[in-house]
């Protein structure tokens, strides 16, 4: 019972901090649109971009914006997390592996998630398949050096047990060293979902298809900065309630099995 107290009151502490911090930047924003810096099409107002969030939530834009996003966003991640942890396991316990795709691998990933973006057009045209594509590449690379990263730094100690306990081969991967190597493939999980947001919007905005990405260049079109500023705030506030329910939930229950819980 006096857990659960702690609990909820470090909970509600946390709600508070981040509710003074939202309601700052607000008024940092209101602050220096009152300052008259820029002109108002340049700047706009809170009120400004609320009237055009309304505007296009009522019309069904902001909705099918968001669906067509998501879709290509979640079907290119998956599909990067499989392949991803798949490559980094094998190169983090094969040396020859480690020794070429390895470097190889880091070597590309220095590449913007754009640079796909002709290759995908030459190889697929301007269709799904280019966009999914470089969300793919916008991602994979960051899962499979998380991934083998963490088997690398996998203490000796885990794998000793484990083939005391008789792990061998498959099993040794399943139950020693993706568990033990977890944190850190979560940790290139976030930044994978982060890059491939980054390639996304980037696939979008020069494609002319209908997707988060476009509504903002639309907005660019039309020199509609509510638009754009309303977009931008749609791809913020879905990328923190992702981090709250997803990513952020499994770091905090890493950290408590791994006795890393900040008090």
């Amino acid at each position: 019972m006096i857990r659960n107290f702690f609990y909820h009151d470090s909970m509600l502490l946390k709600i508070i901090r981040q509710v003074i911090f939202y309601s700052l930047l607000y008024f940092l924003w209101l602050f220096l649109f009152n300052l008259k810096l820029w002109p108002s099409y340049l700047f706009p107002s809170p009120a400004q971009v609320g009237e055009t969030f309304i505007s296009i939530y009522k019309d069904k834009t902001l909705f099918s914006a968001i669906f067509v996003t998501m879709k290509r966003l979640l079907l290119g991640y998956g599909i990067s997390v499989v392949i991803g942890v798949a490559i980094g396991l094998v190169i983090g316990k094969i040396r020859v592996l480690d020794e070429t795709l390895g470097g190889f691998f880091v070597g590309i990933q220095t590449l913007p998630s754009i640079c796909w973006l002709p290759l995908a057009i030459l190889w697929f045209g301007l269709s799904e398949a280019a966009i999914i594509f470089v969300v793919i590449m916008g991602s994979l690379l960051s899962v499979t050096i998380a991934t083998d990263s963490g088997v690398k730094n996998i203490q000796p100690m885990y794998l000793r047990a484990g083939r005391n306990m008789g792990a061998r081969g498959i099993d040794m991967f399943l139950y020693v060293i993706f568990p033990a190597a977890l944190p850190s493939i979560v940790g290139g999980l976030k930044q994978g979902w982060s890059f491939a947001w980054r390639a996304l919007m980037g696939a979008e905005i020069v494609f002319a298809t209908l997707g988060l990405g476009h509504l903002l260049n639309v907005g660019r079109e039309l020199n509609d900065m509510s638009q754009v500023m309303a977009v931008m705030i749609v791809i913020i506030v879905i990328g923190i309630v992702m981090d709250m329910l997803v990513f952020g939930s499994l770091e905090r229950k890493f950290r408590k099995l791994w006795g890393l819980e900040k008090s």
